[in-house]
């Protein structure tokens, strides 16, 4: 497997059966043709965006013809994918956001709508893991996670509602976790963080849905991110991760920035209150 090079102007994917392949930072499916402007002209707010599945997101968002905003605590890493997306030909700005504090949603709207002129989509990426059993959370972890992971989607699902409903419709990403289906061991905080995305996408979905305004979770399994630090492919720990991955590897952030992407596209335009599971199968056993 060839993993995708930070320019992105020469880069092979190559899963045995599937393929993606970039030039330039193009999108071409397997006979070379090219297939961007699936969310030609659309104005994207991806939180969490500097780093991992949220850069990714942010990287094919752009490449598929979004302008995109990327926001994040992290200046730095927030900062160079908003350039990446620039010097490949694309739209972005950054913008410093921590997901926990309704008043800086309100500017990240604010900002979005005076640069870009409308939002239509956003996708709630950001979140936090503590990896802590129930008996061993202290309430601080606990209020932790919940701001990031839960309350966060909340304020940013309310936030963008009245942009979007101006706008006509809209399209809103939560990314969930499998961990938000199922249940696991020392993840007590963050499986109920995550679980509580999944019931309130639906809720949204419901009140939204008049307004033309899609709302959708997506459930990753176990993908290739910071969080999985240096672990080698082969390992054990690695083995240990995967578990019932039918699978039996780590799933790439592309992967699932494919299903944000389609989520984004008008593709999925009778689709909203769906969980969407992108997990190599491990929820199926």
């Amino acid at each position: 497997m060839k993993a995708t090079n930070a320019s992105g102007t020469n880069t092979n994917i190559d899963f045995g059966c599937v393929s993606l392949r970039y030039w330039e930072g193009i999108e071409l499916n397997q006979a070379g043709e090219n297939i961007m402007g699936r969310v030609e002209g659309k104005v994207a707010i991806i939180t969490g965006g500097a780093m991992g599945m949220g850069e990714s997101h942010s990287l094919v968002l752009a490449r598929e013809g979004a302008k995109v905003v990327v926001t994040d605590i992290n200046t730095t890493a927030g900062e160079a994918t908003a350039q990446q997306i620039r010097d490949e030909g694309g739209e972005a700005v950054f913008i410093e956001h921590d997901v926990a504090i309704e008043e800086q949603w309100q500017s990240v709207i604010d900002q979005t709508v005076e640069a870009y002129g409308k939002v239509d989509i956003l996708v709630n990426n950001a979140g936090i893991v503590i990896f802590k059993s129930n008996e061993n959370t202290t309430v601080e972890i606990w209020d932790k996670t919940m701001a990031v992971n839960s309350t966060g989607v909340f304020l940013g699902c309310k936030t963008v509602f009245p942009a979007m409903e101006k706008a006509g419709g809209g399209s809103i990403i939560n990314i969930s976790s499998i961990y938000g289906i199922i249940g696991a061991s020392n993840t007590a905080a963050y499986q109920a963080s995550k679980g509580a995305v999944r019931m309130l996408t639906k809720s949204c979905a419901v009140d939204y849905g008049r307004y033309n305004i899609r709302v959708n979770s997506i459930h990753p399994g176990v993908i290739r991110t910071p969080i999985l630090g240096g672990l080698e492919e082969d390992s054990e720990a690695i083995k240990s991760v995967l578990g019932s991955t039918i699978l039996q590897r780590i799933g790439e952030p592309i992967e699932v920035s494919n299903a944000v992407l389609l989520l984004a596209s008008d593709e999925s335009s009778y689709m909203t209150g769906s969980e969407l599971v992108v997990d190599g199968g491990y929820t199926t056993v």
